[in-house]
């Protein structure tokens, strides 16, 4: 097992948390922190909106008889094109995230997806209806691994981990929005009952649009570029309130400085960079392993599947499949909020692993139910299987839902984050590509027999998180860089720390206050 080994004494770390002042009181901080909610935060919506609109309009009359009553496997196309449309786009991303900056690529990614939702909206046909959700599907990913990797680098150390969890939180805000909509929808009669939903789906895409140049670029994206008063001014303005003598910033700068130097002068940062040494092999199998684990837990049947799983339990009414579908996912924004807002009390692995565990008691208690309704009919099993598919919302959310971004900016160093993130995202969507192909085909093949095979992989993952999750609280994101790396690498950066922390008062020299002579 990995431990999370001796707590950190990073100097940036202990100052964070030992300031006083919190973030509402702090006028540019708080200013910055508003505005990554409409056009950086709020990016998950669109993942949310999509689970809704295609759960949501499975239920809807007009949809239905518009594309030919879909079951097996061209129900799964039809849901699945988005996350083929992101894999495609993925080994493009770090071109333009690590080029031209996150926000220039959230910006390309919100306009990919805009016109996507167009064509959706206005689909004559299922092979419009499946490109259009394609190129939504392709401009998403964009926006989701710049949007994170923005999240983590501006934020103040002391909110990173809530501000990036709640990142994947507003998933669910989508979610709510879709499932409300297609509910007052289902009153029309027309093909605008799913249509009006479907050209919604651009809402988060817009606010994006609006907003994302009001927010400033990372200054670690800044630094990497030689653009290091620009930098400098940015961590200024918001982690000191616009005070350039501050002792915590000369440090941030330094030390950002210095990691980003080791990082660069042995990187190549190309792809080839994910497979070059050890640690950073041991960084892509947890990311494609997290990407598959996010999207194989189940989730995906309650996600976009939930009428198919509440028929088998009897509940066949659509007006009471959407109601109990609007019902969770506001349940389950209120479990991912939650979850969100106590990151910072406990070790990532004590989360990750009681959220896992979690949902493996609740997946066995949902599997047994629906068995024993099936076998006898009895109302009470059916009832407590409602009760359950309600249960995995909290055991999914403390931990896939509120640690994924936030353990994904930590373990990998800036020069690979983009395309550690974007590696993620691939798993992630073939997963999920791979489950809305399947789902289907199997709750049709062989009924509640399928909820077990979802039993004996929950209990894979525990044993490989239990096995290969490193800890990763309590740290500074330049300490976490060389988290697997070889002893000559975090000896060099040590020694680098030493002179940063007693030399903090002469940081303000570009040229001289710590780009030292090394040997590698």
């Amino acid at each position: 097992m990995v431990g999370g080994g001796p707590q950190s004494d990073n100097v940036i770390h202990r100052m964070a948390m030992d300031d006083p002042i919190p973030w509402w009181k702090k006028p540019h901080l708080r200013n910055m922190y508003l505005l990554l909610f409409p056009c950086v935060i709020g990016i998950e919506m669109t993942s949310g909106f999509d689970s809704q609109i295609i759960n949501s309009a499975q239920l809807l009359p007009a949809w239905k008889e518009y594309f030919g009553h879909p079951t097996g496997g061209y129900s799964g196309i039809l849901a699945s094109a988005l996350p083929l449309g992101s894999v495609l786009g993925l080994p493009f991303i770090p071109l333009i995230n690590d080029n031209f900056g996150r926000r220039w690529c959230i910006m390309f990614g919100s306009c990919i997806m805009i016109i996507g939702t167009f064509i959706q909206g206005f689909s004559k046909n299922a092979p419009m209806y499946i490109i259009a959700r394609a190129i939504i599907g392709f401009g998403l990913p964009y926006a989701i691994v710049a949007g994170s990797c923005l999240i983590g680098e501006l934020a103040y150390p002391k909110e990173r981990p809530i501000l990036t969890s709640l990142f994947n939180a507003c998933y669910f805000i989508g979610a709510i929005v879709a499932a409300g909509c297609t509910f007052g929808t289902q009153r029309i009669k027309n093909d605008w009952s799913w249509r009006i939903p479907s050209l919604l789906q651009m809402a988060p895409s817009l606010l994006q649009v609006v907003f994302v140049f009001f927010l400033p670029e990372s200054p670690r994206y800044l630094m990497s570029k030689d653009r290091l008063e620009e930098a400098k001014n940015v961590l200024i303005h918001y982690h000191a309130e616009g005070n350039a003598d501050s002792e915590f910033v000369k440090a941030e700068i330094a030390e950002i400085k210095v990691t980003l130097e080791i990082e660069l002068e042995h990187s190549k940062q190309s792809w080839a960079d994910m497979i070059r040494t050890a640690g950073m092999r041991r960084r892509v199998l947890i990311g494609s392993l997290l990407g598959l684990f996010t999207q194989l837990s189940g989730n995906v049947v309650i996600s976009y599947f939930l009428g198919d799983v509440l028929k088998l339990i009897g509940y066949t009414d659509p007006s009471f499949q959407t109601k109990y579908n609007l019902g969770n996912q506001c349940w389950s924004l209120v479990c991912g909020v939650s979850a969100a807002m106590v990151v910072m009390r406990f070790r990532r692995r004590t989360m990750y692993l009681t959220g896992i565990f979690s949902i493996l008691a609740v997946y066995v208690g949902w599997t047994v139910c629906t068995a024993v309704f099936i076998a006898h009919k009895n109302p009470v099993a059916a009832k407590f299987s409602l009760f359950w598919i309600y249960a995995y919302s909290p055991a999914y959310n403390l931990c896939f839902n509120a640690l994924t971004y936030t353990y994904l900016v930590e373990i990998f160093p800036y020069a690979q984050r983009a395309r550690g993130i974007a590696i993620f995202q691939f798993w992630g969507k073939a997963a999920q590509f791979f489950g809305t192909n399947v789902n289907p085909i199997g709750t049709q093949a062989i009924g509640w027999k399928y909820l077990l095979v979802y039993c004996c992989w929950i209990f894979a993952e525990a044993a490989l998180i239990w096995f290969l999750w490193p800890e990763t609280s309590n740290r500074s994101l330049e300490e976490l860089a060389f988290l697997f790396e070889d002893k000559e690498d975090l000896t060099q950066l040590q020694q680098k720390r030493v002179e940063t922390e007693q030399g903090v008062g002469e940081l303000d020299n570009e040229k001289h206050s710590v780009v030292h002579e090394r040997q590698v």
